[in-house]
This record gives C-alpha cells, structure tokens and sequence, in this order.
C-alpha cells in the first residue's frame, strides 16, 4: 500500500524554516577575532636594606663529639657575638650541621682506608638590616670563630612596592610594543582580552652602581634590581 506524504501547512512550514537563517548568521559571526599577543617587560632599581649573610664555623676532632663540642663553642660565640651587634633571633637561623669522618687511605691497604678524625661544621644564615655596621659585622664574626663564609647577598626588606613599579612598568611597555605592531599593520588596537604574568621576577639582581665602602671588611652594597614581566593579548578593532 502507498503511503501518502506528509503535507504541513503553508504557515507551519514557513516558521520551521524562519529559525535556520539566525543559525546560519551566528556561524558566519562566530569565528574568533583578529588577536595582537606581546609580551612587556620592565625593571626598577632601589637601594637595597637588607642583607643576607652565610657564614660557618669547621673544625676537626680526633672523635666525632670532640670536633662537634668544638664547634659548637665556637659557633656560639659567633652568635653571641651577632646579638651582641644588634642582630635580633628572627635574623638567625641554622641552615647546615654535619659531622663526618676524615678518611686516610695511605695508612691501610683497605679499600675504605682509616678514619684519621672528623670535621664538623655549622652554617648560620644571617639577615642584616643595619647595613651601616655590616663591615663591623663581618670582622667581629670572623674574629669569633668562623671560618666559613658561604656568600653574601643584598635586597629589600619588604621588594613588594619595587616589584609592583616594575610590573606596571611592563604592562606600559607592552602596550607601547602593541600599538608600534599595530600602526605598522595598518591595523588599531581594540579591548585587552587577557593579561597574564610572567615568572622569574622575584629575586634581586645585583647592580653594582652605587658604592659604600664600610671600616672593618669593605662591602660594596650597590643596588638591585626587580624585573617584572607581563603578556597581553589585544583584540584589532575592526
């Protein structure tokens, strides 16, 4: 048997088809916008306040407890000493303690050879905000007992402000790159579609300009740097 067709009625079908044409517009307008992505980046100079010293005591003992008593007589008067110039607990911290054995191998044929004494050693971080005495600072330590200097390091106390001049730095300089690419395409920049950070700012960099020469150990204190870097895509205005 033939089935008939289907027949809708004139207006019935009009309105099925009247909701294909926004579709169709909508995929026409749906292709992402033309996109200008750089990169800013910026850097602010400051005079440092803070310093941060690592500095150790070694010793060695004919026993282990002998090389550790030792030391830490000495790595006490150190501290002693550091408080004494003003430096407050907060600023000390231990951040190495070790014992081990000297070994001498040209007294046996063993292959592990002969423990000949131990060393111990003590490495004390040291944070200095008075700047002015940390020459002082360094002889006296020194002076005490210590015998290990491990580095010697300066920045801010608080970098929070430094940073954020920076990174606004590099947001104008990004724009300033945009608008040079931009005017070069024939092109206009439109709205930011995002903003993102870069990493790598957050440690000084050493700027060796500014110098003072402190009595005791002269130290050059200089000045550092923060760098801030940003990547922002802006839309071309059509």
């Amino acid at each position: 048997m033939r089935i008939p067709p289907i027949r809708f009625p004139a207006g019935l079908a009009l309105a099925l088809a009247l909701p294909l044409a926004p579709l169709a517009a909508a995929a026409e307008t749906a292709a992402p916008p033309a996109t200008i992505t750089i990169t800013g980046e910026a850097s602010t100079e400051a005079v440092p306040d803070l310093a941060t010293l690592s500095i150790g005591v070694t010793t060695v003992g004919e026993t282990a407890a002998a090389a550790l008593d030792g030391n830490s007589a000495a790595m006490q008067a150190v501290i002693d000493r550091l408080k004494a110039a003003g430096i407050e607990d907060r600023d000390l911290q231990t951040t190495g303690l070790s014992v081990n054995p000297n070994w001498d191998n040209s007294k046996s044929s063993s292959y592990n050879g002969e423990i000949s004494g131990y060393t111990a050693s003590n490495i004390l971080t040291v944070r200095i905000r008075a700047l002015g005495g940390l020459g002082q600072i360094l002889d006296a330590a020194v002076a005490d007992g210590a015998n290990t200097l491990n580095g010697l390091s300066f920045g801010l106390a608080d970098p929070r402000p430094a940073m954020d001049e920076a990174r606004k730095a590099a947001v104008l300089d990004a724009r300033g790159k945009a608008e040079l690419i931009a005017a070069a395409a024939g092109v206009s920049l439109g709205r930011v579609m995002s903003i993102s950070e870069g990493g790598g700012y957050g440690a000084p960099i050493p700027m060796y300009k500014a110098e003072t020469a402190m009595a005791a150990v002269p130290v050059q204190q200089g000045e550092v740097s923060y760098s801030a870097s940003v990547t922002i895509v802006y839309e071309i205005a059509p």
